[in-house]
């Protein structure tokens, strides 16, 4: 899978305009998305809210998928980076 041209069905200018319902695909979006938080940084969950909401308005759902997939994960009100890929 392509990941870059997947991500262009999905993301115009930097926004997603739709989360994929294939599994795979989401998952491509979400290693994306999880670019936007620094391993090894905490994070609240407002914070992690006004990242995502840059992207996207349902921060409550991605945030969800984020922690659900393994992106993120989550413990006593704080987040962090917990998978996805790395960027060179």
């Amino acid at each position: 899978m392509d990941a870059g041209r997947e991500l262009r069905a999905f993301v115009r200018d930097g926004r997603i305009i739709t989360i994929p319902a294939k599994h795979a695909k989401k998952l491509v979006l979400l290693d994306w998305l999880a670019q936007d938080f620094e391993p090894g940084k905490r994070y609240s969950e407002q914070m992690v809210n006004l990242i995502i909401g840059q992207r996207h308005p349902d921060t409550a759902a991605l945030r969800r998928y984020l922690v659900d997939e393994g992106f993120m994960a989550r413990e006593a009100g704080q987040y962090w980076r917990a998978g996805g890929s790395t960027e060179p």
